[in-house]
């Protein structure tokens, strides 16, 4: 970071704070278009002003991580809500580049020559620290995108008790190997907690079935065997059918069906039930 020894702009930032804060406060939430409160606004600045004047009252010259080590730390804080709040990382930046003017009008109402060469110092050390948001809003965005995307395998992968002992996964979209992970961790938990000997996966709402997505499902089908129960997929239409005979897929003594309907009756006839229309 910027070298920066400041007691002369120290004293000038404590003077005019109570004109300085809400001026900053009024150009930031122009820019927010009421996406944060002004009262939120008051305590982020204003907390981030404070700390900012606290480093320039350390004097230190050197070690500036030291210095301002919990101006950084607030401004991490503050970029990591913006990126949950929906904001861009040029709007963070943004709210920060916006105190230099703030502080300029007053440092040019002090007319010293030793504030003004401080007021260049801290200036550079702001556009670090504006710059920083956008790293460090990063990372809180990549930790948001990867969560909701946990969030979205979850339940885009239940596991749904059909009868006593027969158990479905119905799958929709894409399945990779952190999904297929996903699904066999769940169904096994459930045949561990619901004690069932059948499990039938479905595939209808999966697009496209190739080798690698066949691999995930045996993968699935055969830590359910290890468990004690057998898997039936349901699901192959005519297209998925033909794609399957022309990669040359072989899913082995592992039940196919067409539809859910199809796989269910398997699995009660399995379980020694018998269905039977029952007509009046």
């Amino acid at each position: 970071m910027t070298e920066v020894s400041g007691q002369g702009l120290a004293a000038v930032l404590h003077a005019h704070r109570d004109e300085i804060v809400p001026r900053w406060i009024d150009v930031v939430a122009r820019t927010a278009r009421g996406r944060i409160t002004p009262a939120e606004l008051e305590s982020e600045l204003g907390t981030v002003f404070d700390a900012l004047t606290a480093g320039l009252h350390s004097g230190a010259t050197e070690g500036t991580e030291r210095g301002f080590g919990e101006a950084r730390a607030l401004i991490a804080e503050l970029s990591r809500n913006r990126a949950r709040q929906g904001f861009s990382p040029t709007e963070t930046a943004a709210s920060i580049f916006a105190l230099k003017e703030q502080l300029l009008d007053a440092v040019r109402a002090d007319d010293d020559a030793e504030v003004a060469t401080e007021f260049v110092a801290f200036s550079r050390l702001l556009d670090e620290l504006a710059m920083y948001t956008f790293e460090t809003y990063v990372e809180a965005r990549n930790r948001i995108i990867a969560q909701q995307a946990e969030e979205m395998t979850e339940l885009s992968t239940p596991v749904v008790k059909l009868w006593d002992g027969i158990l479905a996964v119905p799958l929709v979209g894409t399945l990779d190997s952190g999904r297929t992970q996903v699904v066999t961790e769940k169904l096994l938990h459930m045949l561990v907690e619901t004690g069932s000997e059948h499990a039938i996966i479905d595939i209808t709402g999966v697009p496209a079935v190739d080798t690698q997505v066949a691999q995930h499902l045996l993968k699935t089908v055969v830590a359910a065997r290890l468990m004690g129960a057998e898997c039936i997929i349901s699901g192959i239409r005519p297209q998925i059918a033909q794609t399957v005979v022309a990669l040359g897929i072989e899913f082995g003594d592992v039940a196919t069906k067409a539809t859910l309907a199809d796989a269910l009756s398997m699995a009660l006839h399995r379980s020694g039930f018998s269905i039977r229309r029952v007509t009046s």
